[in-house]
């Protein structure tokens, strides 16, 4: 079992900073702009040998009922609650604030060990503030500067002083037994698709900030959980609109990170909305995904809404076909995250795809079949010379990728490479998986 700290903190005072420099990498946004975090964001880090799970978490800051700030709020203080220790952030630039007092004291009634840290030290004007920070009656603060890295050492060496006195087997990594193997799956669409309350829902908790208002995710957050004993790691992304109504920073931001979550996916679920479905954007997104060779579902949300459900699943289908060829079969499946409905068949569909993105197909069997597509579709003729196809072989899966040694390679025309990726759909049953074939110049390589 993992160890489980918690960075809290009011806004803008360092605890993305930090959250980074602890697990040596970028995971979270980082920006001047305070607020910009709003769900909880977990990264893993090695104290002592044994593993430790950072939680970054969404700025304390009082908020009216239902808003976003009350919500945000309510994340954090449930990621204190969950944890084994809690890092609790001031900016010794500006000194203690009533925000900083009010929640030293739900952080002490939390019951939980608290290490102070006054974050921000570099310049003179950081000393009045570090000293301040005796008042919130929270020990002895660790002087630091996260954007620098200067006191991390003194802060780890506190953590481990701390956690020595924890019971590892009182904490929780929540994640399935076999972590290596789990699929990445990055879930994807327009704002306000329903993405966030799909993650919560397949959860059976509200991991995720959700509500009516557009753009609440910013962060892609990374959690893990089983499937029928299967280990997923789910990432919930930004809405992504069309690149010129992407405004302000927070947004730009958030874009990259969902960006950079489909690169990094193995599956990519992209939500539309039953009542638009297949919008441009959504057409864009499908095509991104594609580019990126990521095996793709298609999950329409919302379903519980529509009337004649029989006739608008074959329209979305004859659809899709349209305006996705290079995923041509891609799955679609109708769901509900809000009530919970059409999670089977989308996880089964998610399986699928999987294993057909993974699948290998023999070197005999690909030039058994590259014999018989020739015959039964001759290439053209370039220059007055018939373009010869010798040779078939598939070096890569993830996605499936062919190489085919040809006598004209940069003469074939493009149909007919994809006449070939259709006839290796229907052969070998590859639907919806976006297939790659490279044509290569020169003779059988395994010919003397």
């Amino acid at each position: 079992m993992a160890y489980r700290i918690a960075i809290i903190g009011r806004p803008n005072v360092g605890k993305s900073t930090l959250f980074n420099r602890l697990v040596g990498r970028k995971l979270a946004l980082v920006d001047d702009m305070p607020g910009l975090t709003r769900d909880r964001k977990e990264g893993k880090v090695t104290l002592s040998g044994r593993e430790a799970i950072i939680i970054d978490t969404a700025g304390l800051e009082e908020g009216e009922s239902q808003s976003i700030s009350e919500r945000m709020r309510a994340q954090s203080e449930a990621a204190l609650y969950e944890s084994d220790l809690a890092l609790f952030i001031v900016d010794a630039r500006t000194g203690i604030t009533p925000a900083d007092q009010m929640f030293a004291e739900i952080a002490r009634r939390s019951g939980k060990p608290l290490i102070l840290v006054a974050n921000k030290i570099e310049g003179r004007t950081s000393a009045e503030g570090l000293y301040e920070a005796y008042a919130l009656g929270l020990g002895d603060p660790i002087a630091l500067s996260a954007e620098h890295g200067r006191g991390v050492s003194d802060l780890l060496d506190r953590v481990e002083e701390v956690l020595a006195d924890v019971d590892p087997l009182e904490a929780d990594d929540g994640e399935s037994d076999d972590e290596e193997r789990a699929i990445r799956v990055a879930i994807v669409g327009r704002p306000n698709a329903g993405k966030s309350t799909l993650v919560n829902a397949l959860l059976g908790e509200d991991r995720m900030i959700t509500g009516p208002e557009a753009g609440l995710t910013r962060d892609s957050v990374a959690v893990d959980f089983a499937w029928n004993n299967r280990g997923i790691r789910l990432y919930d992304t930004a809405g992504l609109r069309k690149k010129a109504k992407v405004t302000g920073r927070a947004e730009q931001l958030s874009v990259g990170d969902a960006l950079r979550s489909i690169r990094f996916a193995e599956v990519v679920i992209l939500m539309v909305d039953a009542d638009r479905p297949f919008e441009k954007q959504d057409l864009a997104i499908g095509g991104l995904v594609a580019d990126e060779g990521r095996a793709l579902v298609i999950a329409v949300n919302k379903w519980d809404l529509v009337e004649d459900k029989q006739a608008r699943m074959k329209e979305l289908r004859a659809h899709c076909e349209n305006i996705l060829p290079q995923v041509k079969g891609v799955p679609v499946v109708t769901t509900s995250a809000l009530s919970g409905s059409g999670f089977d068949k989308l996880m089964t569909a998610l399986f699928e795809i999987y294993e057909l993105w993974n699948k290998r197909v023999s070197t005999a069997k690909l030039n058994d079949f590259l014999i018989d597509a020739v015959d039964r579709h001759q290439p053209p003729a370039s220059h007055g010379r018939r373009i010869k196809l010798r040779f078939m072989t598939q070096p890569n899966a993830r996605p499936p990728t062919f190489a085919i040694f040809c006598s004209q390679p940069d003469d074939l025309p493009r149909s007919y490479t994809r006449y070939l990726e259709n006839e290796l759909r229907k052969c070998f049953n590859w639907p919806g998986v976006p297939l790659r074939i490279n044509m290569r110049k020169g003779k059988n390589p395994y010919q003397p």
